[in-house]
């Protein structure tokens, strides 16, 4: 199957100039205005990957942040990165986590006339590669193919132009005139001479380093320079240049097989491009100091029509679920840090949700903060889950009702896995009958978490601890 990204027909008939209102600070958010664009190449299919299972270094640089480390003063040494290599290689590849990740924060440099980032801090991304590759581990990188790092007179491969000629001239039309892009960010002008070249040869660029997986940030900011919880934060180049750039970006990754988060988008028209073009998109505010405020009570119940569309991960996987699936776009729900959370009960939560919504499970936990809480991650019957691919659905996607905490999907080879969950601070009894599920007949009911095997029945009934769960397999 291919995915064709016509945009002139897809998005024409509602691409309107009308107004959106941010709900809770009244920040008038325009809808994209209506445009004329050349039909794009199509795309084969990109959805054919399951989430992955990897670590970042967010927590570390995230607490480094809060303790008043400046982001140019931060940096992860080479013989640390050996030490959490081998660690991530000895008590987590086991079980599937193969990858590690960089962030944001610390400082992203391009050496040897490279228009692209060949150092994370001081260590070459060449070089992290290598030594992750002796260990059997794979390599993340947080970076965005619209950023200019590079002196403004580097070339762009294979073109005339420089990444100057990239970045907004000062004539082209802004949504937002006289706004300056908050955190020093350069964006790339998608519709400019050069950028679709720029944007080829970035992921070239890290194919050819052996990156696997990019998280691709800040992509509301671009669109339009709007940020629900900070208001204008920057010129906002537009929906024409966001759509060319996330084409741009879904062929080129693609082409050069490399798996994308997109991360901080709107998701204007009910994700209507980034479902298309992304093989996973952020659905939640950022993790932060994590624990069960991040994970369930942030804002509770509530959603907005920007970014970001929900403050906790249970909402915005619930609120979204009916764009993910099977071969489709997956959701990411962002880190895990479970030395942040308070129980057992919490912790089975957590991940447990991760996997039956079908996203990454992502560790944040540093090897020194991590604590007795790797057997959490290492449930081998729930992980599973991800080596099938599951994407399970609420059986409702209404945020405040109770049956968005029942979780239910099929696996490849016609088994049911079923998720109960309790989001509140008391203990609840929770029946579900099979049939309400679309499952019928009797089935073999096992706990995933107590590994253990609890008959045959027709329905599930529990009664979970405060912030628990319980996730069960059926079997005929």
């Amino acid at each position: 199957m291919k995915i064709k990204l016509k945009i002139m027909s897809l998005l024409a008939s509602t691409l309107a100039a009308v107004a959106l209102t941010g709900c809770v600070e009244n920040i008038e958010m325009r809808r994209p205005q209506k445009f004329e664009l050349p039909d794009l190449p199509p795309i084969e299919e990109i959805h054919n990957f399951k989430a992955p299972l990897y670590w970042s270094v967010y927590e570390y640089c995230h607490t480094q942040s809060q303790s008043g480390v400046k982001n140019e003063d931060m940096d992860i040494t080479a013989a640390q990165w050996e030490q959490i290599t081998d660690w991530l290689a000895r008590d987590l590849k086991p079980y599937g986590y193969d990858m590690v990740c960089t962030d944001g924060f610390i400082s992203q440099n391009c050496k040897d006339g490279s228009p692209y980032m060949t150092h994370y801090g001081s260590m070459s991304i060449k070089e992290l590669v290598e030594m992750c590759k002796k260990k059997g581990l794979k390599v993340g990188i947080y970076d965005n193919p619209l950023w200019v790092h590079a002196p403004w007179d580097t070339k762009v491969p294979d073109t005339e132009y420089t990444v100057g000629d990239l970045l907004w001239d000062h004539k082209s039309e802004v949504l937002n005139p006289g706004t300056e892009d908050m955190w020093g960010f350069q964006w790339v002008v998608a519709s400019y001479p050069g950028a679709k070249e720029y944007i080829d040869g970035f992921f070239k660029h890290y194919a050819e380093l052996g990156i696997d997986y990019i998280r691709v940030d800040f992509l509301s900011w671009y669109e339009d320079g709007k940020d629900r919880n900070m208001g204008p934060i920057g010129r906002g180049y537009g929906r024409e240049s966001y759509v060319r750039a996330l084409s741009y970006i879904a062929e080129n990754a693609k082409k050069y097989g490399i798996f994308i988060s997109l991360v901080m988008p709107h998701l204007y028209y009910d994700a209507e491009i980034e479902k298309l073009c992304g093989n996973m998109v952020r659905i939640v505010q950022d993790t932060g100091n994590g624990g069960w405020w991040h994970y369930s009570d942030c804002e509770r119940g509530k959603s907005w029509t920007t970014w970001p569309n929900c403050m906790n991960m249970f909402d915005g996987f619930v609120y979204w679920s009916h764009i993910s699936g099977r071969g489709k776009v997956l959701l990411d729900g962002d880190f895990i840090r479970l030395n942040t959370f308070n129980t057992d009960a919490e912790k089975e939560s957590v991940v447990s949700l991760q996997l039956m919504a079908g996203g990454p499970v992502t560790i944040a936990d540093q090897y020194n903060t991590i604590g007795d809480n790797t057997r959490f991650y290492t449930n081998t019957e729930m992980l599973a889950l991800n080596t099938d691919g599951f994407v399970g659905k609420p059986l409702s996607d209404e945020l405040n009702s109770k049956e968005s905490q029942i979780w239910y999907g099929q696996l490849s080879d016609g088994n049911y896995v079923i998720g109960l969950f309790n989001r509140d601070d008391n203990a609840m009894s929770v029946s579900v009958d099979f049939k309400t599920l679309g499952i019928d007949g009797e089935w073999k009911v096992r706990d995933l978490w107590k590994r253990a095997d609890e008959g045959v029945a027709k329905s599930l009934s529990a009664t979970l601890a405060p912030h628990g769960c319980k996730i069960v397999k059926l079997t005929k």
